[in-house]
């Protein structure tokens, strides 16, 4: 399986910083030690070219954020210090969820270890995020298969309200996100399917509400691939999710969405998302479930024979 990842996605951040940049380092050597490393085929990403953001985002927001034109309110909206590392860190992000879409259409799974940048809009960035990179994916895919449809399934603990908001008209993609009810951020962009969960919901009732929304998904919707947010954020242990899950649920929660596509023969693309706990190796383990489960549906690939 195809696993998509840069230096580049791990940059300087000042001291105390809140956002857990090491995460992806880590997590790009636990794979590379673990017991499926063999099965792991390491790319470099391509960095996503202006042509394919500009489909997305607005243009003069891109040159600006290239120049490091970017207000300081706008600074403070994404809330880390704008660099040019930053800007290439976001634009390789991009174009390893573009590439891990393009891998899974042929492979049957494919993983970028960053992504999942789902507060970006179309010209600001937000809460971490700079550029969407599955809004940016879904037009790089239609624009090779005008026909294609494509479910976005966000389970990162925050709502994704920039892909809500720009895929809205984009009827060829459909939205699905379940999250905290009370979290970030505080206006919620109503997508195609939004299940909100109040604080403290456990792994019972987080893995109900999936399987009801999948259901759902089912009768409105039939796509021919996923994005799967794979978010780490609805952990017990994260210092920012609100929800109680544990390991053993997430890994449920990810059985569930491979199954889910298994059942509708849905080559899917997988990013990272969030994920804020405190000891950075519990965001790791939990990503490493998801590459995992991943990596065990692209073994049980399906030929896909419409692309």
């Amino acid at each position: 399986m195809k696993v998509f990842y840069s230096e580049r996605f791990s940059i300087s951040l000042p001291a105390n910083h809140t956002f857990p940049m090491s995460k992806y380092r880590r997590l790009g050597e636990r794979l590379k030690r673990s017991d499926v490393a063999g099965k792991l085929t390491f790319r470099e990403p391509h960095e996503a070219t202006w042509d394919e953001l500009h489909r997305v985002h607005d243009r003069d927001y891109l040159q600006r954020l290239e120049a490091g034109r970017l207000t300081g309110k706008e600074v403070r909206r994404i809330g880390l210090p704008w660099s040019p590392e930053l800007v290439a860190r976001a634009k390789h992000s991009a174009g390893a969820t573009i590439d891990a879409c393009r891998a899974s259409i042929v492979e049957g799974a494919a993983v970028n270890l960053g992504g999942g940048t789902h507060h970006a809009h179309a010209d600001f960035g937000q809460g971490y995020c700079l550029l969407n990179d599955s809004a940016v994916a879904c037009k790089a895919l239609q624009a090779d298969h005008p026909s294609l449809k494509v479910l976005i399934l966000d389970c990162d603990v925050h709502q994704g309200n920039g892909t809500a908001a720009l895929m809205r008209s984009n009827e060829a993609v459909f939205t699905f996100s379940i999250h905290g009810e009370n979290n970030f951020p505080h206006k919620k962009e109503p997508g195609d399917l939004d299940i909100a969960l109040p604080d403290n919901t456990d792994d019972e009732n987080y893995l109900k509400a999936l399987t009801g929304g999948l259901l759902q998904v089912q009768r409105r919707f039939k796509a021919d691939m996923m994005i799967y947010l794979a978010g780490a954020d609805p952990f017990s242990g994260d210092r920012f999710g609100r929800l109680a899950l544990s390991k053993d649920g997430l890994a449920e929660r990810d059985k569930k969405v491979f199954d889910f596509c298994r059942e509708h023969r849905l080559p899917v693309a997988v990013t990272m998302a969030g994920g804020y706990a405190p000891d950075i190796e519990d965001i790791v383990d939990i990503h490493v479930q998801t590459v995992a489960a991943a990596l065990a549906h692209c073994d049980n690939r399906h030929s896909n024979r419409k692309y």
